[in-house]
């Protein structure tokens, strides 16, 4: 099976799995948010173009070692992102959500750091997840006083 595709099946099958259901997620909506979070419309965009962001990374990053080591940190960073949602909406807790959220940051830094001497352009890819996501945490840290 061609690495386009066995990575573009991971994502889907990650995102499937690692999705609050619909009740939980009706929770999640019901918070209160910061008054200036006038962009949350267009956060599911901005985590549209993050996915494909690290679908081509993933990509670059096979295609320049043939890792599966790196595919492996790519499928934990994949889970991390894609569980800060599910956890608070499971835990109805957003402090799980700012620590998971915090981890997936962390561990994408490594990873860019990781692709730097691999791929450049996998590395560079991943630069959108690395400047959105604390603001995803900070959010969500400020939601949780609200929330209390």
């Amino acid at each position: 099976m061609p690495a386009w595709l066995v990575i573009a099946a991971w994502m889907v099958l990650v995102i499937l799995v690692v999705t609050p259901s619909r009740r939980e997620f009706r929770w999640f909506l019901q918070l209160r948010r910061p008054r200036w979070l006038t962009f949350e419309r267009w956060i599911p965009a901005i985590w549209v173009v993050i996915y494909f962001c690290c679908y081509g990374s993933a990509l670059k990053a096979w295609s320049a070692s043939s890792s599966g080591t790196l595919l492996a940190a790519y499928l934990v960073l994949l889970v991390l992102v894609q569980s800060y949602t599910w956890v608070i909406c499971r835990t109805r807790r957003l402090r799980n959500g700012t620590l998971v959220g915090l981890a997936g940051w962390l561990w994408g830094m490594l990873l860019a750091g990781a692709l730097l001497p691999v791929s450049r352009p996998a590395a560079l890819l991943l630069v959108p997840f690395l400047l959105w996501s604390p603001v995803g945490t900070f959010v969500t840290f400020r939601m949780e006083r609200l929330n209390d």
